[in-house]
């Protein structure tokens, strides 16, 4: 007979009763209460749930499952999976759920597409478990479901959202790389117009440096936002745009690279190319004077979370005895402020014959 408990619905046969020994009235035997207990714990779970019998008939539903599949709204124990009254289940899922029986078994996170009454095709995760009564009692199946439907229209919503934002972030990459590539054009132009030597290589100067910041943001622009960088391919890219636009037309100034594999964050970066450039063009400035030919190499170690990035050529070099002392030039102030804020030191190379600078990062 069919016995309705709160808001399940459970499937028995007859129970057997005890006679109660002071008035003769009949009591709940143990199969009675075993059922309730069974009932009453279908009916707390909050998602699709429900106890099926070997032949796939609904022995216990709680009310999500009966909610979403129109089940029990009738004759509750009459309905098997196959029915048209609950939903049209797939082979795919009645196999899963067949598999389960035949091979004693269990389902977990099974991912099912089923057609739900009144709404369509809804995306699931399927749970699935045998339980077996007591002294030989019936095998049942225990079935439990999660609409994971919200959950991936939520996540291509995301994915589409974020593919956008990338989007628009490389636009702005490259943008600003044109826009800054077009002033460093304009002040080339106009650094060959002026008379004043001391005014001609300040813009030469400022050129450079808006040539870097535009070579640096080329590079970045493929690379998301707290994502890794291979940096050997990325100093690699950067050092050829580098000799492709510094180097003068009649000057042979070869600029090679030697890195070790491995990756940095993005962010980080954006410091390492801002030291390589800065590095780079006080080699050519200071190393090749007359269009002398020579070669920058700029290398890269990793020792876990020591490194040591450099930049050395086989220039003039610097004088063993300065006339005077003079303050850092610009272009060594920015490299000391991006090496702080990569939580290194700057360490530069003796006097000599060639030039090294050093930016260290100590564990």
């Amino acid at each position: 007979m069919s016995q309705q408990f709160s808001d399940c619905t459970f499937e028995s046969a007859e129970a057997d009763t005890v006679s109660a020994a002071s008035d003769g009235q009949s009591s709940p035997s143990a199969v009675d209460q075993r059922e309730s207990l069974a009932v009453a714990l279908v009916a707390t779970v909050r998602e699709p749930f429900a106890i099926l019998s070997r032949d796939l008939h609904i022995v216990a539903a709680n009310r999500p499952f009966r909610a979403i599949f129109q089940a029990g709204l009738t004759n509750e124990t009459d309905f098997a999976f196959g029915d048209s009254h609950i939903a049209q289940w797939d082979l795919p899922t009645l196999e899963i759920l067949r598999d389960v029986l035949a091979q004693d078994s269990v389902a977990e996170d099974r991912q099912i597409d089923l057609h739900v009454p009144e709404i369509g095709r809804r995306r699931m995760r399927l749970n699935a478990r045998l339980a077996s009564g007591e002294s030989g009692g019936e095998t049942l199946l225990l079935v439990g479901l999660e609409d994971m439907t919200a959950t991936r229209e939520c996540e291509g919503l995301r994915a589409a959202r974020q593919q956008e934002q990338e989007m628009l972030l490389t636009e702005v990459h490259h943008r600003v790389a044109n826009s800054l590539q077009i002033i460093a054009s304009l002040l080339l132009l106009k650094a060959r117009a002026v008379q004043s030597t001391e005014t001609r290589e300040h813009l030469h100067d400022i050129h450079h440096r808006l040539i870097s910041l535009a070579t640096v943001q080329r590079q970045l622009s493929v690379a998301r936002p707290g994502s890794k960088v291979e940096l050997g391919p990325y100093l690699k890219t950067l050092c050829e745009s580098l000799a492709a636009s510094m180097v003068a037309n009649r000057q042979t100034v070869t600029i090679t690279t030697s890195s070790a594999s491995g990756t940095i964050k993005s962010e980080d970066a954006v410091s390492f190319g801002l030291i390589v450039t800065e590095l780079v063009i006080n080699s050519l400035k200071h190393g090749f004077p007359d269009q002398r030919n020579g070669r920058i190499e700029v290398g890269f170690v990793r020792d876990g979370a020591e490194w040591r990035l450099s930049v050395s050529d086989d220039g003039v070099g610097r004088p063993s005895s300065p006339p005077i002392r003079i303050q850092p030039g610009l272009g060594t102030s920015i490299v000391e402020a991006l090496a702080r804020n990569l939580g290194a030191r700057v360490e530069i190379g003796p006097p000599g014959r060639g030039a090294m600078t050093a930016v260290i990062h100590s564990a």
